[in-house]
């Protein structure tokens, strides 16, 4: 009988996990939790042979919980369990380490099953090496934007804001605007967490926000140290700017 331990944050999740393999022969579920660092530390009480496991938790996320599980004597089997194609195969070696895509189908959860293997040692230090590579990698500090005179260097810790008007993001620095080259999805991409997405079309730099206020038409506005006009935050994002503004 194999040991199966479910690591997910939604309960939901796990409890059909754990119906599905009770009509599995062979594979007995003695542990669940609901991060990664739960799941470390039940999986050197109980030593399960194989972990179910969600990548994207709060707190210790599945791939750093997957890389302290590896560094056991007697690693368990990892497989991912997400909602993300492409980020998992991206973030993991999918040849070596089993996966199924939610919503989990019976079918795909045997395979992966049958699949499963052992965490290597050399997985652990390839895994590591990409970790500190990317740690070692220089924060950027200037963005280059083109101007008629050719090409300028905005320091990052200058520009306020960002925002998409029509065709072109405008970068918002010392009372000027320039032409940015990049997306709002590719500056958030690389400049997070400097920067906040607060509406669709604007993102905010984050050491710049001074306020958040609500007009007595019900928007919300946030206002940023230096910047004369305050900037629309959408309802889908006015939870997270909130909840930036409580830790800042």
């Amino acid at each position: 009988m194999l040991k199966v331990m479910v690591v997910d944050d939604e309960p939901l999740a796990r409890e059909r996990l754990k119906r599905m393999l009770e009509s599995e022969r062979g594979y007995q579920v003695t542990a669940e939790a609901e991060n990664g660092e739960q799941a470390v530390s039940l999986a050197n009480l109980h030593a399960p042979d194989i972990v179910l496991m969600d990548i994207r938790m709060p707190g210790v996320d599945g791939l750093e919980a997957a890389r302290q599980l590896a560094e056991q004597d007697n690693p368990p089997a990892i497989i991912f369990c997400t909602a993300y194609d492409e980020y998992a195969i991206n973030a993991f070696d999918v040849q070596a380490v089993g996966y199924v895509l939610k919503p989990v189908r019976k079918q795909a959860l045997q395979e992966a099953l049958g699949r499963a293997q052992r965490l290597s040692r050399v997985q652990l230090q390839r895994l590591t090496a990409e970790q500190d590579d990317a740690e070692k990698k220089p924060e950027r500090s200037h963005l280059p934007v083109t101007t008629p005179a050719g090409l300028e260097l905005l320091a990052l810790d200058e520009i306020t804001h960002f925002r998409a008007d029509h065709k072109y993001v405008m970068a918002f620095c010392n009372g000027r605007e320039r032409v940015v080259d990049e997306s709002l999805k590719t500056l958030e991409q690389v400049f997070a967490p400097r920067f906040l997405r607060i509406h669709r079309n604007c993102l905010v730099s984050v050491a710049h926000i001074e306020a958040i206020q609500r007009m007595p038409s019900g928007q919300s506005q946030l206002r940023l140290r230096g910047v004369e006009d305050a900037q629309d935050v959408s309802r889908r994002h006015l939870a997270q700017v909130k909840e930036l503004m409580q830790r800042l």
